[in-house]
């Protein structure tokens, strides 16, 4: 786990990261991992398909660099009916409603199919989100994609979540993820957003590594 104290001492005096630099670090290595993860992808969108209705890849809109919003790619992991599902267990369920004005997640998701859990625990279903980084929306590193209804509990540090792309990890993915709390990684977030380098930047992808194969923090 990477703790606060540790991250911003390691990062300042270190250069911050060039814009193009970051651009062709993350093209030139999604695109190998695209190709590296082909044959396991065709696996599981072939898997959603057999195991529940609906599309293979999920798109939801979320906010990203500058305020502006993009669909951000997954593979499925959701019933068709999840909306309703969600909307019934909140209007029935007291504990569930509480933990998702917390940090709008559920212990008990019922909306989350067998098939899902285990691409949600591996991270699988993130792998869709290297097209994203292709296309620009999102970098390798960075703040965790918010949904507009996020943007409220970051109050007045919003500003820094808007000032670089969202990534598909970041300090909250090495930092346990969801055994962490939404304001420490608000705070995670400030951390990298005023301290970027290249050197943080090659620290969390090799953290990223053992942070998915041990699943530390998901659900």
């Amino acid at each position: 786990m990477v703790h606060l104290a540790e991250v911003a001492p390691t990062a300042m005096g270190l250069p911050t990261i060039p814009r193009d630099i970051t651009r062709i670090l993350d093209i030139s290595i999604s695109f190998v991992l695209l190709t590296f993860f082909g044959p396991l992808s065709l696996l599981v969108a072939l898997l959603v398909k057999m195991t529940s209705d609906g599309p293979v890849i999920y798109r939801q809109r979320r906010v990203g660099y500058q305020g502006r919003e993009f669909y951000c790619l997954k593979f499925r992991t959701m019933r068709r009916d999840a909306d309703e599902r969600l909307a019934f267990l909140l209007q029935h369920d007291l504990l569930a409603r509480m933990q998702w004005s917390y940090d709008h997640k559920l212990q008990q998701d019922p909306r989350i199919t067998p098939l899902g859990k285990f691409l949600r625990r591996s991270s699988i279903d993130e792998i869709p989100q290297l097209i994203n980084v292709l296309q620009g929306s999102m970098s390798l590193v960075g703040p965790r994609p918010i949904v507009a209804a996020e943007i409220p509990r970051y109050g007045r540090r919003f500003v820094h979540y808007t000032a670089m792309r969202p990534g598909i990890t970041g300090l909250w993915q090495v930092s346990g993820r969801n055994n962490t709390t939404y304001r420490r990684r608000i705070a995670l977030d400030v951390v990298f957003a005023r301290h970027r380098s290249l050197g943080l930047y090659g620290r969390i992808m090799m953290l990223t590594v053992p942070a998915v194969l041990l699943q530390r923090g998901a659900r």
